[in-house]
């Protein structure tokens, strides 16, 4: 299929390459975390850089972006809280003895995973943790957090956030081929999940249907029962690690190094299709409107049908590895190792689906995946197994 026109606009403030894009719940901001240790704040009404995060003696490994205040993490060992509106740093959170590199958000807390083998909990109004999560042998790379609640049937009454978290528990993902789940309250590991025999790269959570999905360099996805921790299936086609995943109505979106994206049903684990075109490891995946978006360590992003499999377009004009994706107001965010942020028109692609796609979340707060890069990132990661 033929390539896209040009962006139509490329940004090119930052020095070094992007590691990650956030959007803000209400889709007015976007946020870069760049290798040149600061992060900008991008308007969607004008793609203008608003703001410019300076502080971190190091490069960001992640972002997260609230409708007020951004979350910055760093390879410096730190997290910090920077103010949306004056680019002030508000709070430095300081504890890990080694590269952050994923954090997690819900109201108050903070949660962060660091190649120092823990996780922790923070207050956001405070800088010393709250609670350490100990037990990993070694680096966490990916969080997730749900409630008890979230899981029981028939449970409908209203709870303070307080309440919510003290039924909370975080899931992490590490290098040392397992996943773990923590009581928030008390740091204490409620389970560990065995089956992986290699670093854990990905998570997914469904906590309405109780399943966590799990993508690793042992080229397979897993899922578990999060009340039981079982085993529920495997998924096992992959010929290269598993790098990210997208779950949408029940249908699993995995992306790998073999250079492929697979589609599953969740339910069974039955493989329905397999997007190709791709020249080296995709890197990360959005789902918008029945279109399936892939970003790709050839510098390509890509649109495939979802329906059909075909692909739609290609994005090209990166000169490196694609980190991030976003989608809003039918425009598509690509972040590159190249250091640029580049903005495509998809209206085009959404008039010619063949499937009425509702709007998926455009971006889970409470999952972070692991992203591929090329001189850093998984084979980093597994380096240090």
């Amino acid at each position: 299929m033929g390539s896209s026109s040009s962006a139509l606009k490329v940004c090119t403030d930052h020095q070094g390459g992007i590691n990650w894009l956030s959007l803000s719940p209400d889709g007015q901001w976007l946020l870069t975390g760049s290798e040149d240790g600061t992060a900008r704040l991008w308007s969607t009404a004008d793609s203008q850089c608003r703001a410019h995060f300076q502080g971190h003696e190091s490069y960001i490994t992640f972002c997260h972006l609230e409708n007020e205040a951004a979350f910055t993490c760093s390879a410096d060992h730190t997290i910090r809280k920077w103010d949306v509106m004056t680019g002030q740093c508000l709070a430095v959170y300081r504890g890990h003895t080694s590269i952050v590199n994923r954090i997690l958000v819900f109201k108050d807390y903070l949660f962060s995973g660091s190649y120092d083998r823990t996780a922790r909990c923070w207050s956001v109004d405070k800088e010393k943790p709250i609670q350490e999560f100990r037990g990993h042998r070694n680096c966490v790379l990916t969080l997730a957090l749900y409630s008890s609640k979230d899981v029981l049937e028939d449970s409908e009454e209203e709870e303070l956030e307080e309440e919510k978290l003290s039924r909370g528990f975080l899931v992490t993902g590490s290098t040392d081929c397992t996943v773990k789940v923590w009581w928030v309250s008390s740091g204490r590991c409620h389970q560990t999940l065995l089956g992986h025999t290699g670093a854990v790269l990905c998570l997914i959570l469904d906590a309405p249907n109780r399943e966590l999905f799990s993508g690793s360099t042992d080229y397979t996805i897993r899922t578990w029962n999060i009340v039981t921790g079982e085993q529920l299936r495997v998924f096992k086609e992959h010929q290269g690690s598993v790098i990210c995943l997208e779950l949408v109505n029940r249908r699993l979106y995995s992306g790998s190094a073999d250079r492929t994206v697979k589609c599953w049903l969740a339910d069974t684990g039955e493989r329905v299709r397999t997007f190709k075109a791709h020249k080296h490891s995709v890197s990360t995946l959005k789902y918008h409107a029945g279109i399936l978006f892939t970003g790709s360590g050839d510098a390509c992003a890509r649109a495939f049908n979802t329906k059909t499999g075909i692909l739609q377009r290609v994005f090209r004009g990166h000169k490196l590895v694609i980190n991030c994706i976003q989608i809003h107001n039918e425009l598509l965010y690509t972040a590159s190792h190249d250091g640029t942020l580049r903005i495509w028109d998809i209206r085009s692609i959404q008039g010619r689906r063949s499937q009425k796609g509702s709007l998926s979340r455009l971006f889970n707060n409470k999952v972070g995946c692991m992203v591929h890069q090329e001189n850093r990132g998984e084979q980093e990661a597994v380096e240090l197994v």
